[in-house]
């Protein structure tokens, strides 16, 4: 890999680590240590931390912060290094653009103050759309990273069922993830806060539709595994086939992991590991399904015909 590629993949661990900071602040209720403010902690750019909440929500925007400058240096370093309609330049196009409207979503959860104690309906369904471009940032820093070491861009023309298989993928990720940051807001509040399921009826209902997020995430791993085994006898292919192994692997890990949780009645740290593996088993997904999109399967090698030998020479 050369300069560039390195520090791309270097660019996505550190978004990953911010991302499971922003999920520590949420947990611990610390969404609100900086008050209605933003940029600016409690209205000063560098605030001194009157409590461990304030810390805590002013590291991770200065992480966050962190974290766009070095996705806009991507941007720009990508464009000075490879020419027009490179692949590699798409991907740094949309990295930044994700970061942006993350950033945006981030701001705009403080200035609505749905952070903290916050029950309304609206702080739910921001969850889930966080979630979502949440892992459409980690997808586009992935593919850039993936292609700037040397993958091949994606084909989309004669990829027969490859594309709707691969796309119902990306959904199932999607609702699984989007189901599972809907459920963690409901343990915050109601096992990290306390706020009873009588005091609220956002907490009362997510409390009753905990069991859906399980029942999702099972039904999505079963889809998952079985278009993985379905893109490898497409994709007979050494590094397809260790990437279906390592997805199918996390998935039962996966599943161990939300047991432990529900079990232990979802403690911080083991939120922060639950998510850790939904952003590297949705890594996986989005590598494996460039590597499957990198090759046009209706295309097939032209059979030759056996070489008609020649008459002897008497």
């Amino acid at each position: 890999m050369n300069r560039f590629a390195k520090y791309c993949w270097g660019a996505l661990v550190y978004n990953i680590a911010v991302v499971l900071w922003g999920a520590f602040v949420r947990a611990t209720g610390s969404g609100a240590g900086c008050g209605s403010h933003w940029p600016t902690c409690n209205g000063e750019i560098i605030p001194r931390p009157e409590s461990v909440e304030t810390l805590i929500e002013f590291t991770h925007r200065a992480t966050s912060g962190i974290a766009l400058l070095a996705v806009l240096a991507l941007f720009v370093w990508a464009f000075r290094t490879y020419p027009r309609r490179h692949i590699v330049r798409l991907g740094a196009s949309l990295s930044l653009f994700f970061i942006i409207t993350e950033a945006l979503v981030g701001a705009g959860l403080v200035l609505f103050e749905w952070v903290a104690h916050n029950t309304s309906v609206a702080r739910a369904i921001s969850m889930a759309v966080h979630l979502v471009n949440t892992f459409l940032l980690l997808a586009a820093l992935t593919l850039t990273a993936w292609w700037a070491s040397g993958g091949a861009p994606w084909r989309l023309r004669g990829q027969g069922r490859m594309l709707p298989v691969l796309a119902g993928t990306w959904a199932t990720m999607l609702l699984t993830g989007m189901t599972g940051a809907v459920i963690a807001l409901g343990d915050t509040l109601f096992l990290g806060l306390g706020i009873r399921p009588e005091e609220s009826p956002l907490v009362r209902t997510l409390v009753a539709i905990r069991p859906i997020h399980p029942v999702v995430a099972v039904l999505g791993g079963v889809y998952l595994s079985m278009a993985g085994i379905w893109v490898l006898n497409h994709r007979p292919q050494p590094v397809v086939a260790r990437l279906v192994m390592t997805l199918m692997l996390l998935f039962v890990v996966q599943l161990v992991a939300g047991a432990v949780n529900v079990v232990l009645k979802a403690p911080v740290w083991m939120q922060i590991v639950h998510l850790l593996l939904s952003d590297i088993l949705w890594i996986v997904l989005v590598l494996l399904s460039s590597v499957a999109l990198s090759t046009a399967g209706e295309e097939q090698p032209a059979v030759q015909a056996p070489p008609v030998p020649s008459p002897s020479v008497p």
